[in-house]
């Protein structure tokens, strides 16, 4: 299974840098993983939020490939709970091509040409957190998701 990460912005708090590399590891044996950092734009008096975002939209989607299912992360997405997540990653690896391609969008959020992309839409939580932050939280559920499917002891 082949699972990609286009996320704007990189990661830049050390401990957050250190549980991706820690999830990206365990994750090998399940998936060949890609993670693809889009240039953040400056936000600046000088730009709108919707400049902005269609900057990094277009960025996004020169990386895009519409043969993966695209998932997009927002909170206004539609929630799982850990086994509901871990079904559909175990349907779409054994039924659907077995390539996935989630989303993050940098602090503005994404274009509605992004948005429009998207086979799915996702969402942690009604809270919003920082891309670093969503993007260690995707890793761990995606480790979990694939420990489920697994039948291991790790998710209790």
């Amino acid at each position: 299974m082949k699972i990609k990460i286009i996320i704007v912005g990189k990661t830049k708090v050390d401990y957050l840098r250190a549980g991706e590399k820690d999830y990206l590891h365990r994750l090998r044996r399940d998936c060949q993983m890609e993670i693809v950092e889009i240039k953040e734009e400056p936000i600046t008096k000088n730009k709108d939020a919707k400049t902005i975002k269609e900057t990094e939209g277009k960025r996004i989607i020169e990386k895009l490939d519409l043969e993966f299912f695209n998932i997009i992360l927002d909170r206004e997405g539609k929630s799982f709970n850990s086994e509901e997540f871990a079904r559909m990653i175990k349907e779409k690896r054994d039924y659907s091509g077995a390539r996935i391609c989630f989303i993050i969008g940098g602090p503005l959020g994404l274009s509605s040409e992004v948005l429009s992309k998207a086979n799915l839409t996702l969402s942690f939580s009604k809270l919003t957190f920082t891309h670093e932050m969503i993007r260690l939280l995707l890793l761990e559920q995606l480790y979990r998701a694939f420990e489920i499917i697994r039948g291991s002891s790790y998710h209790k």
